[in-house]
């Protein structure tokens, strides 16, 4: 079997790529699409579909950083959020070169920072072939990263370098949520300068991608009010928890039916204490430049601590993806790149201070919840969720808990996936919301009815993507 170097990372195994080009190579499909740049139309142009491998042409895709598409134009910090500033049709790829039969877009959308300041960030817009859709997901894929180009709204589109595999490889995913019938956002969250771990501002940019997509015209949705829902796995978990925690808030128009979690990230120490060392340790320097940009009182108390060298590996990997950090630094130790052990640094009172609002768990969210975690996640320590989802419960949330006995944190993205997929299926199609809290640890997640009575049609939905077939209800083969 054809395999990647990178085995486990935080925000998405690299099994996932493995998984995607055994699947390719099986169908004959390992031809490289080229890219494709489109114009910028006004915000109510159709896209055309976009999985025709003769739809994608030659031209280089510009990164965000050099793009003029992604600088919003004069006056938009006055306008409210979720206010779309500009939007275009483009084109997506699987891996970087297997075209997804969708109609998708790109829409510039005014948001807010951690510092409750305007800010202006892109989400990916993605309509299922056939019938206007009814409802819409947010999808938060791990970029786990700190450099502009890492975004998903670049990572997703044909011919991007594969630092960003495992985040192209996400996009399968994404399609067995558009094959149900749903529009999907799949929002920058990290926003422009790419804050990896900010408290509150990834939940704003999820929730006004939401607004953004239920305005937007080509994508069929009902506008406001339509069923919406929010899915994230490990990286994309800890956004999308700031998502379910501050909209009550927020964004209470939001008509939020429910939010699934997996190997869900609830505290940074813990993750970085036990990532630190193992074969995913070029997660923390391709995390951790953002998070230093992120909040100024923990680059404050971290930077005297960071020897020359490792400011150096901090700038380096900084501006890489996450993919090619995991596997340039394997088996890291940034103890190395410190005055003082990790532990030392992490135990400071500063530290310490600054990372506490780093942390889910300040408040409650008020929408049912689907969480699942592997009992033996070797990156993200299943004593996070183990802790904030009865301290969710005690504030009154309904929470949906499984915890896998068998699965890692690899497997358990894969395997865990049907049965989070038909939880939220059954909450947008109006199933009665589930009442209180209930934890069950089963063998494995692929075993549980949700998970096999979803599984067909899930497998169904990524044959037809790695295929290029038009994906949507009913449009399988």
């Amino acid at each position: 079997m054809y395999r990647l170097p990178v085995t486990r990372h935080l925000g998405r195994p690299a099994a996932w790529a493995a998984l995607l080009a055994a699947a390719a190579l099986a169908g004959g499909l390992l031809t490289p699409a080229t890219a494709s740049a489109a114009p910028t139309p006004a915000s109510g142009t159709r896209a055309p579909a976009s999985g025709t491998r003769a739809a994608h042409a030659t031209a280089a895709i510009t990164p965000p950083q050099h793009d003029p598409f992604y600088k919003p134009p004069a006056g938009w910090a006055a306008t409210a959020p979720g206010t779309i500033l500009r939007s275009r049709p483009v084109n997506l790829a699987a891996l970087g070169f297997l075209p997804q039969n969708v109609q998708a877009w790109q829409v510039l959308y005014r948001t807010t920072g951690y510092n409750g300041k305007p800010m202006a960030t892109v989400t990916t817009l993605v309509r299922p072939s056939g019938p206007a859709p009814q409802a819409v997901v947010s999808y938060q894929i791990a970029e786990d990263a700190s450099a502009p180009q890492c975004a998903p709204s670049y990572a997703l589109r044909p011919g991007v370098n594969p630092g960003n595999a495992v985040n192209q490889a996400e996009l399968v995913l994404i399609d067995t949520v558009v094959a149900k019938g749903f529009a999907v956002s799949i929002p920058d969250y990290e926003g422009p300068d790419g804050e990896f771990g900010a408290p509150d501002q990834p939940g704003y940019a999820i929730l006004d991608g939401l607004r953004a997509a239920m305005k937007f015209h080509p994508l069929g949705l009902p506008g406001a009010g339509t069923p919406a829902a929010i899915w994230g796995y490990s990286g994309g978990s800890l956004a999308s928890g700031w998502a379910a925690q501050v909209q009550p808030s927020y964004a209470p128009d939001i008509n939020l039916r429910g939010v699934a979690v997996g190997g869900f990230v609830t505290n940074l120490a813990q993750v970085l204490t036990t990532v630190n060392g193992g074969i995913a340790a070029g997660l923390i320097p391709s995390a951790l430049p953002g998070l230093l940009r992120a909040d100024p009182a923990l680059a404050t108390a971290i930077h005297p601590y960071l020897t020359a060298a490792g400011q150096g590996l901090l700038a380096k990997a900084g501006s890489q993806c996450e993919t090619t950090n995991v596997t340039d630094y394997p088996f890291l130790n940034i103890s190395n790149y410190l005055t003082e052990p990790l532990a030392t640094v992490l135990a400071l009172p500063a530290v310490q201070s600054a990372m506490a609002p780093l942390n889910l768990g300040g408040s409650a969210p008020d929408t049912p919840m689907f969480v699942y975690h592997a009992v033996n996640d070797e990156l993200v320590p299943i004593a996070g969720p183990d802790a904030i989802v009865p301290a969710y419960c005690a504030q009154g949330d309904s929470i949906t808990y499984y915890r896998d006995d068998l699965s890692d944190h690899a497997t358990l993205a894969i395997i865990g996936a049907p049965a989070a997929l038909a939880w939220i299926s059954q909450r947008l199609d109006g199933g009665t919301p589930p009442r209180g809290c209930t934890t069950t640890t089963v063998p494995s997640m692929l075993l549980i009815p949700p998970g096999l009575a979803s599984l067909p049609s899930f497998l169904t939905a990524i044959v037809a993507a790695l295929l290029d077939q038009p994906i949507g209800p009913g449009n399988i083969f």
